[in-house]
């Protein structure tokens, strides 16, 4: 038990530490914490495309219907945004997600996803935590049900609903990157009448020999594909298909910034609302919502957080850097399939490329990047607290105007750009992160950012 350990999104570890034992011990604490809480629905236990996830699924299932509640299983892997929907669609007590998202093939993952639909926050995953124990099963004659169900279907009828638009003009490539996208994102694609063409759309537990992660190193055939078919958009979606990765004829694969300025301004086109954003996220969102007259309202990084943010001010769009986003009118879970879904709806509106240019007109450019120093998880604590004691009044060559200290330290620049060092919730490291007009000056703002940490590491 001391080896399980929830960070920013549940359990992840590599296979000589995620073992069937230990993934037993989180299916007990779940169904005690269900339990203590008064919960008495069913609860659905999903699984990625990695190898060992149905066998994990099938573990956890096993130890919560032992302790009495009915369980669902999908009829095959699923995306973790489908298991967040039918969780809200059927009333459940909540669900148990195995996956390690983008993480390597070696890796595996499970996380507890509460009765909203929406990421656990660390009130929740505490309680869990707290709970960790050996199963403890009822007698065989009071335990629950375990079901085989659909989550696909109910999902796809939702998004086609809650986005309603004809791609019928569309082509559009889309990359699975051999995850749980396959079959799910491209044929609702399809369904809302695009062409499809389809790249890694196979099942590999393997990813290819990759990790599954839709940057821009990793979808080169993406754009590639859409030149040799004249696409008017390239899609992608991680391993567990709840982020995504997008690419326009013109620019290749998009930095997700853009993607987010790109879907807010068209939803905007149509309603209303503010946007909640975290602070590794682009200010270009507040310059349209500023021209829109309204508010953006900035989180520490982390999906949950975006998530209750977009709850308390009944937000229009949230989203974050890293490829993960959802709207209103859906659950507060990040969900790349509904959002290859509007990202084509926004496509044949008005080109994305179109689009973008019209923004950065209105707007003016950004440009933003992040880099990684190593440090471990240890250390990482009394780095941030050194760093206080240590931050410049000025950043490569510009004076600091405010110091924000939500989430590490983001110092906003005088000239309007700004640069951010926080430390991973997911790997031993410390984040730098950095936005400006140009290419250069985001250089300059990161080579800062790195001789700021590195010493202290």
């Amino acid at each position: 038990m001391d080896e399980i350990s929830f960070g920013t999104d549940g359990w992840r570890a590599t296979l000589d530490t995620f073992t069937d034992d230990r993934v037993r011990v989180v299916g007990q604490a779940v169904a005690d914490y269900l339990a203590d809480e008064g919960f008495t629905a069913p609860v659905l236990v999903g699984y990625d495309a990695r190898e060992t996830s149905p066998g994990f699924a099938e573990s956890l299932a096993e130890v919560v219907a032992g302790n009495g509640f009915d369980v669902l299983l999908p009829e095959r892997d699923c995306p973790t945004p489908l298991v967040a929907y039918a969780i809200a669609e059927r009333g459940l007590s909540g669900a148990l997600m195995v996956t390690a998202s983008h993480n390597p093939p070696e890796y595996n993952g499970v996380k507890f996803i509460p009765s909203d639909g929406a990421p656990a926050l660390p009130d929740v995953t505490d309680a869990v935590a707290e709970r960790l124990a050996e199963p403890d099963l009822l007698p065989e004659s009071e335990r629950g049900t375990i079901e085989r169900v659909d989550v696909v279907s109910p999902h796809a009828d939702h998004a086609m609903d809650l986005v309603g638009d004809d791609l019928s003009d569309l082509t559009v490539v889309y990359d699975a990157m051999h995850g749980s996208g396959r079959g799910v994102t491209d044929a609702l694609l399809e369904a809302a009448g695009a062409e499809v063409v389809r790249l890694r759309c196979e099942r590999d537990a393997d990813f290819g020999g990759i990790s599954p992660e839709p940057s821009a190193e990793n979808l080169d055939g993406l754009a590639e594909a859409m030149a040799d078919h004249d696409a008017d958009l390239g899609v992608a979606n991680d391993g567990d298909a709840d982020r995504i990765g997008i690419a326009t004829p013109d620019r290749g694969v998009l930095d997700e910034n853009l993607f987010f300025a790109a879907v807010y301004d068209y939803l905007l086109e149509s309603d209303a609302g503010p946007a909640i954003r975290t602070v590794s996220t682009t200010f270009l969102i507040d310059r349209i919502a500023e021209a829109h007259g309204e508010e953006v309202f900035e989180t520490a990084v982390g999906f949950k957080w975006v998530a209750d943010g977009m709850r308390e001010h009944d937000a229009l769009m949230g989203g974050e850097e890293s490829g993960g986003f959802s709207v209103r009118g859906h659950v507060r879970e990040k969900d790349g399939v509904l959002m290859g879904l509007l990202a084509a709806a926004a496509t044949a509106e008005e080109d994305f490329d179109a689009r973008l240019d019209r923004i950065e007109a209105e707007h003016g450019e950004i440009v933003a990047d992040k880099i990684s120093v190593a440090c471990p998880d240890a250390e990482k604590a009394r780095v941030i607290g050194e760093l206080e004691g240590v931050l410049p009044e000025t950043v490569a060559g510009r004076d600091i105007a405010k110091v924000v200290t939500l989430d590490g330290f983001k110092l906003l620049l005088e000239d309007g750009s700004w640069l951010l060092v926080r430390p991973s919730g997911t790997e031993p490291k410390m984040r730098v992160y950095a936005e400006a007009g140009s290419e250069d000056a985001v250089s300059s703002l990161l080579e800062a950012g790195r001789e700021l940490v590195e010493p202290l590491v």
